[in-house]
């Protein structure tokens, strides 16, 4: 049998005792045991305080600016519009002239409605005229009668002269004391003086009959009178709608405000149908929103008492931003809307630049409570496990924990937590996901976030400025 070659036989040799060197290696006291007993070294974590302090609890509502006062300008009466007379968009005082329609018409109306006028004066005065002319009339019948009455007196009385005389006759020539010749003679003066008496009082009435004629002459004239003054009252009122209407030619501002943009052009026939332009006073602007019945009975009692520890009600505009003024409630809605089941409410801002707008969409906060003594942690400090919420806690020790705690209100950017926790505790804001509880961590300290004007939630960013329904 032949020996394997030399070169062989040592490369074997070597391998063998690399082997054995290893094993001895390997085999070392406190070598294996130092690589197992080494800690890792500690995670580091960012830490922040909870937080203990009082906590006004807010909620929010939805809701547009609408004006303090606004007045939609129309015409009220119809013609042509001549000139535009304001600047849009720019504050316009009352009394200011916005608009002229062509005053022309309502011009020669008033002229016609002034000849009217003057012409009733002209018959007022003529039948004044005949009231005193016919009552001088009566006065001359009432004297006519007079002296008619007075001739009748005078003839029945020598009538009677006469008939006395007739009577007396009679029997003497009956006896042949007076001739038949004196009698016939005192027959015919009383014949005659009957004949007087009767003309006089032909006369009598014919006067009186000329006193009733005067007397209808004068309550035809006072008639005339009272429908003249008729006439006076009428074309007055004529005078005075006409001017009311050429005054109404000039469209002044009913209030002081802000104009809004023309909706007619010069020229246009407009009349009491057709808004010409609006003018809102808007310092100070209302922002309106609606509540339901529930949250009606929790505003007013939240109101009632957080009234002495809040300052107001707040604006969150479309852009996320916060308006610089606080507002007040002024107007309540009267009832509940059966159909919707909200109640309007109005809350007034001030807008000393004009800076809101009528139209405008915004969120109205209010404070409707305020917690004592809440505890809160940043919500990024929060895990949420299918509604399971965690923290990590880092103890005096330098040492995680994961507590499960039991979560309240958000309150900005914080959490109001009701259970688990402790006021001082440390609960790790940044690098949770890298620790279990028992692991030793290298805690940061970071400031802790404060809570004062926090809206009630988290601001989900601007409101939505696409189409409104």
């Amino acid at each position: 049998m032949s020996r394997p070659p030399r070169v062989a036989r040592i490369t074997l040799v070597r391998i063998v005792g690399l082997l054995l060197l290893g094993a001895i290696a390997s085999t070392a006291p406190g070598c294996k045991d130092s690589k197992a007993t080494a800690p890792p070294a500690p995670v580091g974590v960012k830490v922040t305080p909870v937080i203990h302090q009082d906590v006004p609890i807010y909620r929010e509502w939805v809701g547009t600016t609408v004006g303090y006062v606004t007045a939609q300008i129309r015409a009220r009466v119809t013609g042509y519009l001549v000139s535009q007379n304001y600047q849009e968009g720019r504050v316009v005082k009352t009394g200011d002239l916005l608009f002229q329609i062509d005053p022309r018409p309502y011009q020669n109306s008033l002229d016609q409605a002034k000849g009217k006028l003057a012409q009733a004066d002209s018959q007022h005065a003529q039948a004044q005229s005949q009231v005193a002319q016919s009552e001088s009339q009566v006065n001359q019948a009432k004297a006519a009668v007079a002296e008619a009455e007075g001739d009748l007196a005078r003839a029945q009385a020598t009538q009677k002269k006469t008939q006395l005389e007739v009577e007396r006759y009679t029997p003497l020539v009956a006896r042949g004391s007076l001739s038949q010749q004196e009698l016939d003679n005192a027959t015919q003066n009383n014949l005659a003086n009957l004949a007087s008496v009767e003309a006089a009082r032909a006369n009598v009435e014919k006067a009186k009959a000329a006193v009733a004629s005067a007397q209808a002459a004068v309550d035809k004239a006072r008639a005339d009178v009272s429908a003249a003054q008729a006439n006076i009252v009428q074309a007055r009122a004529g005078v005075g709608e006409s001017e009311l209407n050429l005054g109404w030619t000039k469209i002044l501002s009913p209030i002081t405000g802000v104009a809004g943009l023309k909706k007619v052009d010069i020229g246009d026939l407009v009349g009491s149908s057709t808004v010409l332009t609006t003018v809102a006073q808007i310092d100070p602007i209302f922002a309106q929103f609606s509540l339901s019945e529930q949250e009606y009975l929790h505003f007013i009692r939240g109101r009632r008492a957080s009234a002495s520890q809040v300052p107001g009600f707040s604006l969150i505009l479309a852009d996320g931003t916060t308006y610089p003024h606080q507002g007040t409630a002024d107007i309540l809605g009267l009832e509940v809307d059966t159909t919707t089941g909200t109640i309007p409410v109005r809350v007034a801002f001030p807008n000393p630049s004009n800076m809101l707008r009528p139209g405008q969409f915004g969120k109205v906060r209010f404070a409707v409570a305020t917690l004592d003594g809440a505890l809160l942690v940043p919500q990024r400090a929060v895990q949420d496990l299918q509604g399971l919420y965690q923290v990590g806690i880092v103890g005096p020790d330098d040492v995680a924990s994961v507590q499960t705690v039991k979560m309240g209100e958000r309150v900005g950017s914080l959490w109001i937590v009701e259970k688990g926790l402790e006021p001082g505790e440390r609960v790790i804001v940044e690098g949770l996901e890298k620790v279990k509880t028992g692991d030793k961590v290298r805690p940061t300290m970071v400031e802790a976030e404060g809570v004062s004007d926090t809206p009630a939630a988290p601001s989900p960013g601007p409101l939505p400025v696409g189409p409104r329904k």
